[in-house]
């Protein structure tokens, strides 16, 4: 089947509601995906279609996009062992209160996936069995690293590797301005530098004002 077949069933078989569009990846004739994009409250429904009326019997990832205002995306790429075609189903949920079905029990290997997403986007899966317990962060760790707004620490202590060209380094004489990562705040208003900016330099008293220092002149005289 090609990509537009592909599509064109899966919308089909989810009852041709209107809900549900198809489109085709870019990638080229070897590597482009049917991308069927349907609605939160079919999200279910889609993926165990796909396996029973496709035949894509192997799951293979799941994941998530932040679309910042727009909400997350959330992403399952599945594939047909015996067709030798894949399919992705994508799902736009809000900012607010992300969340998707638990495909778990249609696909057992998507647990440890949907516990990453929830982890690294905080969308959650409603039916997941268990917990999504953390996957890879330590349990005290706090907010969802894969947001876009959230702000890593390490990358305003240190610079990123964007921050210079080919070739440029510490000590090449001419360089261009320095540049920051999306959605890092400039260091002098936020991390170690701010706080360096703020505070006086070891050895060195607060300076001091006119009126301070005409009143300690006084107590000398």
């Amino acid at each position: 089947m090609t990509p537009e077949e592909v599509g064109a069933r899966l919308v089909e078989v989810l009852d041709g509601t209107g809900t549900a569009t198809a489109t085709v990846s870019g990638g080229g004739p070897e590597h482009a995906r049917a991308t069927v994009e349907v609605p939160p409250a079919l999200w279910h429904d889609t993926l165990r279609s796909a396996r029973d009326a496709l035949g894509c019997d192997y799951f293979d990832w799941l994941s998530a996009v932040d679309e910042l205002e727009q909400g997350f995306t959330v992403v399952a790429h599945l594939w047909s062992v015996a067709g030798r075609f894949g399919v992705l189903v994508r799902a736009r949920v809000p900012r607010e209160a992300p969340a998707v079905a638990s495909i778990v029990d249609i696909f057992p290997g998507a647990a440890w996936h949907e516990r990453e997403t929830h982890e690294m986007f905080g969308v959650t899966f409603p039916g997941h069995p268990g917990e999504l317990l953390p996957l890879l962060l330590p349990p005290e760790f706090e907010g969802h690293p894969l947001r876009k707004e959230f702000v890593l620490a390490s990358r305003v202590a240190k610079d990123w590797p964007g921050a210079k060209e080919p070739g440029e380094s510490e000590h090449t004489t001419t360089r261009r301005q320095k540049m920051r990562p999306p959605g890092v705040p400039d260091p002098t208003e936020w991390g170690p530098a701010a706080r360096r900016d703020q505070e006086p330099s070891r050895g060195q008293e607060p300076s001091r004002g006119p009126e301070s220092r005409r009143g300690q002149d006084e107590e000398e005289r």
